[in-house]
């Protein structure tokens, strides 16, 4: 079926050789161009957003705070060095790059890594008695010490799943090869870091969600859940925050609920979910350069249709009165 590039590339053709080919600027048609003009923005609109905006979540607990947010369908081989006693530097690698048998150099740091095999979706978990034993390349990590194995599985593209991107990543240093470590993005705070030393650095290996960081921290003071009386249908949840940013001037506090989000720095916070047992926000985070085109091009056909429908209402009384 016709999606909506097409379809909405052949209205913007058509609307744009129209205007060159048939219609020409006058007074009496400037509604007519207002109104069209403003088609013209919001498909652009949409096809910016499209293309550019980029939309992740953050979860947040009552009293905590987060300085980032976590795409659900992107992941990242992460590397973190954490020699570092205040802070850590995260080298992260794009799921992309994990092709078989393909090397790839970490940026400033002495490790290179070798993908040994790539998952787009499996299924992980110990073996189970009695089932036949499945090889695993893997002679470090929580493979090795939890029996873990993968079987792979068909990619989904449902709206309410995650695929397990999984992999097994052999890890080069100048001295040789520091072990092969089974990660993927179901491997994660539940489970015990995966560290490798070399010399007197140490670095965590995880695939991860893929991670979004800002130069502010958002703390959730408080968290409420209304439902309707006698039902546990929600009436409403909010949240109510306090922005710390590096730059102390920039802080600010808000509360954010359905329908009202939070714009700050470029990005807008949404009220998304909730878990925990109410103790924990979800934020769904959105990044989107042409959020105001839409408003823009919705006041554009307004206007020109009150112009449009102004003059022909004020034809019609001219001709009224001289009858």
């Amino acid at each position: 079926m016709p999606g909506g590039y097409l379809l909405g590339g052949l209205l913007l053709i058509n609307l744009v050789t129209a205007h060159i080919t048939r219609f020409k600027l006058t007074l009496n048609k400037s509604g007519i161009f207002l109104i069209h003009f403003g088609l013209i923005l919001l498909l652009v609109s949409e096809l910016l957003t499209d293309v550019f905006s980029k939309e992740s979540q953050m979860p947040v607990d009552e009293g905590g705070r987060s300085n980032y947010s976590q795409e659900y369908r992107a992941n990242e081989l992460v590397l973190i060095d954490r020699s570092q006693a205040d802070f850590d530097t995260v080298h992260s690698i794009p799921v992309a790059m994990l092709k078989p048998g393909k090397t790839v150099i970490v940026p400033d740091s002495p490790l290179s890594i070798r993908t040994v095999s790539y998952y787009p979706n499996a299924q992980i978990g110990r073996a189970q008695p009695g089932a036949a034993p499945i090889k695993s390349p893997a002679d470090q990590g929580v493979a090795t010490k939890m029996g873990i194995v993968v079987t792979p599985a068909k990619v989904t593209y449902a709206e309410n799943a995650i695929n397990t991107a999984t992999a097994y990543i052999e890890v080069l240093s100048p001295q040789g090869s520091l072990g092969t470590w089974l990660v993927s993005n179901v491997i994660d705070d539940r489970f015990p870091p995966q560290l490798l030393s070399l010399g007197e650095q140490s670095w965590e290996i995880a695939l991860r969600l893929k991670r979004h960081y800002y130069p502010f921290e958002i703390e959730l003071i408080d968290f409420s859940h209304e439902k309707y009386p006698g039902t546990e249908i929600p009436f409403n949840f909010s949240s109510e925050v306090m922005v710390h940013h590096n730059d102390s001037t920039k802080n600010q506090k808000a509360l954010i609920y359905m329908n009202h989000p939070m714009r700050y720095e470029g990005l807008t916070f949404y009220q998304a979910s909730f878990a925990n047992d109410d103790r924990t926000s979800i934020f769904q985070v959105v990044r989107n350069p042409g959020w105001a085109l839409p408003y823009i091009s919705v006041l554009l056909m307004g206007l020109g249709m009150l112009v449009q429908f102004g003059m022909h209402f004020f034809k019609f009384l001219r001709k009224r009165a001289s009858v």
